[in-house]
C-alpha cells in the first residue's frame, strides 16, 4: 500500500495574508490623488499650500509611527529614542540644503565684484553666513560632505543606522530589557539633544538649521509645486515603508518577532537568535525613521535640537498607543489623527472659550487634551482606535483551525491557495 506524497505548503503573498495592507495602500493612493487634484499647485485652489505641507508632514509622521509600532508593538522594545533618528535624518538633509542655498546667495552677491572670489574665499564667505550666528567662520568637520547631495543622502541612512546598530548591539548583548532598555534609549536621546544645544556641536546650537523649504535648483517652481512634490515623496515613502514592515512582520519571521515580545526566554531556548532579530528590527526601524525625518523637515522649513528631545519620542509612543500598537494601520491612524488635531487646535482652528475669569486657549491646553485622550484610550480601548476594526463583520476564513491528519481536520493541501 503506497501513501500519496503530501504536497508542500506554498507561501501565500503578503497581500493575501494581510488584506489590511491592500486597504491601507488604497486609502493612501486615494488621499494622495485627491489632495493633488485639489491643491493650489494643480490650479484647483481648494486646498492651500500650507495645508498640503501639513498633510505631507503628517505622512512622514505616519511612517515614523509605523516604524515605532514594529519595534514596540511587534517586537516589544519600547524605544523612547526613535525621534532622535528622525531628527538625525532631518539634520543630514538640512546640511546640504543650507550649504547649497547659501552658496547660491553668496555667489550672486559677489558676482558683481571686479575680481571674482577664489574658491577658498567663497567657502569662507558661505561658512561665515551659516555659522556667524554661533561666532564661527569655517565649516566644522561634521559638515565635510555637505557640498554633495548624494553623500548627505547616504548619511541619512548610515549615521542613524550606525548609531542604532552600536547602541542595539551593546544593549541587546547585555540582555537589557523592559523599562531599563526604555530608560537607556531615553538617555541616548537626551545626550544627543544636549549635545546639539551646544554652539560647538557644529550644527548651530539652539538656532538649528533654517530656510530648509528653499530647495536649490527649484527656485522657479514656487512653494505650491514644491509642496506637492514633497507630498508625493512622503506618500511614496509611507507606502514602501508600509510594505517593507508588512513583509518583515509576516510569515515565520513575523512569528519569531512577536514571540520575542511575548516570551523572549522561550524563544531563546528554542534556538532562535533573539539578539540578532532585535538588532535587525531596531536598526531597520531607526533608518526608516531617519528617512521620514529627511522628508519632513524640508516641508517644515526648520529643525532645532528641541525636535530630538525625549519628549518628542514620548509623543511618538503616545500616537502608536492611541492608534493601536501591533497594527501597522493603527499606528498610522493614530499619528495622522493626532497630527491633524494638533494642527487644528494649535493653529487657531478652534476658537478660544471665554469662561469669565479665565479663557481656555487651546494652544496651551492641547497637550492636556492629548494626555487625557491617551489615558481614556488606554483604559477604555486597550487595542487603540485600530481595535475598532475588529468590530466589523468578517467573512469566515478557511484557514481557521488546526491542520492535522485525523478525519475532519484541516489537511496541508486544504491550506493551499
Amino acid at each position: 500500500m503506497t501513501t500519496a506524497p503530501v504536497p508542500a505548503l506554498r507561501r501565500r503573498p503578503i497581500l493575501a495574508d494581510n488584506p489590511s495592507v491592500l486597504w491601507a495602500l488604497l486609502v493612501l493612493a486615494i488621499v494622495t490623488l485627491g489632495v493633488t487634484v485639489l491643491a493650489e499647485g494643480a490650479g484647483a485652489g481648494v486646498i492651500s499650500t500650507s495645508f498640503v505641507k501639513t498633510l505631507g508632514k503628517t505622512l512622514c509622521l505616519c511612517l515614523a509611527a509605523v516604524a515605532m509600532d514594529v519595534v514596540w508593538g511587534y517586537c516589544g522594545i519600547l524605544s523612547l529614542g526613535h525621534m532622535a533618528f528622525f531628527g538625525i535624518g532631518g539634520y543630514a538633509v538640512g546640511q546640504w540644503l543650507m550649504t547649497a542655498r547659501t552658496y547660491d546667495i553668496v555667489a550672486q552677491s559677489l558676482a558683481g565684484q571686479p575680481l571674482p572670489p577664489t574658491p577658498r574665499e567663497l567657502d569662507q564667505a558661505v561658512a561665515t553666513q551659516i555659522f556667524g550666528v554661533v561666532g564661527s567662520d569655517h565649516f566644522p568637520w561634521i559638515w565635510a560632505f555637505s557640498h554633495s547631495l548624494p553623500l548627505q543622502l547616504l548619511m541619512v541612512v548610515l549615521v542613524p543606522g550606525l548609531l542604532a546598530g552600536v547602541f542595539g548591539w551593546l544593549a541587546f548583548r547585555s540582555r537589557v530589557t523592559g523599562v531599563y532598555l526604555s530608560i537607556l534609549t531615553q538617555g541616548m536621546t537626551l545626550a544627543l539633544s544636549l549635545w546639539l544645544f551646544q554652539n560647538d556641536s557644529g550644527l548651530r546650537g539652539n538656532n538649528g538649521l533654517s530656510g530648509l523649504q528653499n530647495i536649490p535648483g527649484l527656485e522657479g517652481w514656487g512653494q505650491d509645486r514644491i509642496s506637492i512634490a514633497f507630498f508625493w515623496a512622503s506618500a511614496l515613502a509611507l507606502g514602501l515603508g508600509y510594505l517593507l514592515f508588512a513583509w518583515l512582520t509576516s510569515g515565520r519571521r513575523g512569528s519569531v518577532i512577536r514571540a520575542i515580545r511575548d516570551d523572549e526566554a522561550r524563544v531563546r531556548f528554542l534556538g532562535y537568535g533573539v539578539e540578532g532579530t532585535k538588532l535587525l528590527v531596531f536598526t531597520l526601524t531607526a533608518v526608516v525613521a531617519a528617512i521620514a525625518g529627511a522628508l519632513y523637515y524640508p516641508q517644515a522649513g526648520i529643525i532645532n535640537p528641541g525636535e530630538v528631545a525625549p519628549l518628542a519620542s514620548i509623543y511618538l509612543a503616545v500616537w502608536v498607543a492611541i492608534g493601536g500598537r501591533g497594527r501597522l494601520y493603527g499606528a498610522a491612524l493614530g499619528a495622522a489623527l493626532v497630527s491633524l488635531m494638533s494642527s487644528w487646535f494649535t493653529g487657531g482652528g478652534v476658537p478660544d472659550i471665554p469662561l469669565g475669569i479665565y479663557t481656555v486657549q487651546w494652544t496651551d491646553w492641547w497637550t492636556v487634551l492629548l494626555g487625557l485622550a491617551f489615558v481614556a484610550v488606554t483604559l477604555l480601548a486597550p487595542k487603540g482606535l485600530g481595535g475598532l476594526f475588529d468590530l466589523m463583520p468578517r467573512a469566515p476564513s478557511r484557514r481557521q483551525g488546526d491542520w492535522g491528519p485525523d478525519d475532519g481536520a484541516w489537511r496541508n493541501e486544504e491550506g493551499e491557495p
